[in-house]
């Protein structure tokens, strides 16, 4: 007995192969609508938004964006069931709230209890907010920096390399990073994205900054134990007491008295 709404399936891998064998064994199956394909990430994240599917068989290494960066940038009620060839990344996948991980090579009765997971999961609330901010934590291999972040813009995906992260500014519920002349704004907190960059190489300067320690121009005192940092694009950031006192620890006494 299935349900009479179908379930919207995305199907996303970059192997055409791999595509049409899920296809196929999904397609065999009662009460399921194949909404799209898709070869990459980016492709990926503009099909989830605009064809709204209540899940994603989602391939994890593919180029452009990988599995879980996709993840991070789809609305999180999709129920996720990762389709991969490697068994390393499963205990990554639950941490991301993925309904189930296949491995490959498929198997129809595997993949049909991966789908009946799904379909149950339909209608249920996503997980909470403070859930969501942590998905990029637990993409991250363990012991690892962010080497880029990702931000999805309406259906557009902006890719920024951390070397060019001047630096990032909370705002509400969210984060906007600032890379050149550009300001992107991301969903999540300050202190989860300064929890996934080197400490070597930026500094919570403040409650509401993390700034990139290679765009510091100098430290100039605004009142007393107060100091702004000013950038070498003339950026003033204001500095807490904490902040200083890291920035002194990471670049010594010439981070001021």
């Amino acid at each position: 007995m299935t349900d009479a709404v179908p379930v919207r399936v995305l199907i996303v891998d970059d192997e055409a192969p791999a595509r049409s064998i899920l296809r196929e064994m999904l397609s065999d199956r009662d009460g399921v609508s194949i909404v799209g394909e898709c070869a990459n990430g980016f492709e990926a994240v503009k099909a989830a938004a605009e064809l709204a599917p209540d899940v994603v068989f989602l391939d994890v290494e593919m180029p452009k964006l990988d599995g879980f960066e996709v993840r991070e940038l789809i609305d999180p009620s999709i129920a996720v069931v990762f389709v991969t060839a490697y068994d390393s990344y499963a205990l990554r996948a639950f941490e991301v709230h993925a309904v189930d991980y296949v491995l490959k090579p498929f198997r129809a009765e595997r993949l049909g209890d991966a789908l009946d997971r799904a379909r149950a999961r339909r209608g249920q609330p996503p997980p909470p907010p403070d859930a969501a901010t942590a998905l990029a934590a637990a993409a991250r291999p363990a012991g690892t920096y962010l080497s880029r972040i990702v931000v999805r813009e309406g259906t557009r995906v902006h890719v920024v390399p951390v070397d060019r992260l001047d630096f990032a500014e909370a705002q509400d519920d969210a984060v906007q990073l600032k890379t050149g002349g550009r300001k992107l704004r991301k969903a999540g907190t300050i202190g989860s994205l300064a929890d996934g960059l080197d400490p070597g190489r930026f500094v919570r300067i403040h409650r509401s900054y993390v700034l990139n320690i290679d765009r510091l121009a100098r430290l100039e005192l605004y009142a007393k134990g107060s100091y702004v940092a000013i950038l070498s694009d003339g950026t003033r950031l204001p500095v807490s007491r904490e902040g200083h006192a890291r920035l002194k620890a990471l670049l010594g006494t010439e981070a001021g008295a």
